[in-house]
């Protein structure tokens, strides 16, 4: 079984074996980190899912009001350091931007961006002596930014660093090329100003479509008549054919212009027909 939870709302989700939990949506369940149990919204209640989930951390259970109470603790000290902060950059006018802070085990860990080098020493140690806790700072990358801080794509959706993307791995211009999208930085690039991570994992899906799918121009066979490929729809699997008869424009599934395909579902239909006489 498989469950998901939050720690911020709309924020990232993170999967948990249910264990012996059966949280429904909303509830406060405690989720093992580091640091220790933190609590988290139930936003999946646990269900079977048929994939491989071993691995997964499991859920500490679910949250009592003492828990629940810490957490609100944290989050005030979490806001109030972060007003701390921001005066005391402005204070000594650093040109540092705060997008995140975290605070477990009476430490602060403030995670922040610059353009470029800055010489802050001191700062944590002033920080430490206001927030009477300890202090670390951590400079983070613009996709670490977006990831922590969230947004909405040009999808219109939730940023996908910032609901189910574990990790980054490197994106290149060709994966754009390879999807037939304008090498256009304002179109192709996410909120953190990098190329969008969903042109990595969204490529094999166009890799796999490529590489048996007739090439523009090719003369094909469809259910409505021959033609020639004029186009691709590799999200939707399907070729966009041109008629010869008429010039009309038809979108057919890859398999039934797919020559290989084709000649397979045509063995297959002969050998039916075969076994079907014989008997």
């Amino acid at each position: 079984m498989m469950m998901a939870v939050s720690f911020e709302r709309y924020g990232r989700l993170y999967y948990l074996d249910p264990g012996d939990a059966r949280p429904t949506v909303g509830d406060r369940v405690l989720v093992p980190t580091d640091a220790g149990p933190e609590v988290a919204e139930c936003v999946w209640a646990p269900q079977w899912v048929s994939e491989d989930v071993e691995g997964l951390p499991v859920c500490a259970g679910i949250a009592t009001e003492a828990d629940i109470a810490r957490d609100e603790r944290n989050r005030r000290r979490r806001a109030e350091a972060r007003a701390v902060v921001k005066r005391l950059l402005r204070e000594r006018r650093l040109p540092l931007k705060v997008v995140g802070i975290d605070y477990a085990d009476h430490t602060f860990l403030v995670y922040f961006t610059a353009t470029r080098r800055v010489d802050f020493r001191g700062v944590p140690r002033e920080l430490s002596r206001r927030l009477d806790a300890r202090v670390e700072l951590r400079q983070v990358g613009a996709r670490d930014e977006a990831r922590l801080q969230g947004g909405i794509g040009s999808c219109g959706r939730d940023l996908c660093c910032a609901t189910f993307l574990t990790g980054f791995e490197p994106v290149s211009l060709r994966m754009a090329k390879d999807q037939d999208l304008p090498v256009n930085p304002m179109r192709i690039s996410g909120a953190c100003g990098r190329l969008m991570c969903c042109l990595k994992f969204e490529h094999p899906l166009y890799a796999e479509f490529r590489a048996d799918a007739p090439r523009a121009g090719a003369e094909v066979s469809t259910p409505e008549g021959d033609g020639v490929v004029v186009g691709h729809d590799p999200p939707a699997d399907r070729v966009v054919v041109r008629l010869n008869d008429g010039g009309r424009r038809c979108a057919c599934d890859r398999a039934s212009v797919c020559g290989p395909r084709r000649a397979y579902d045509h063995a297959e239909r002969e050998r039916a027909r075969d076994e079907n006489g014989a008997q």
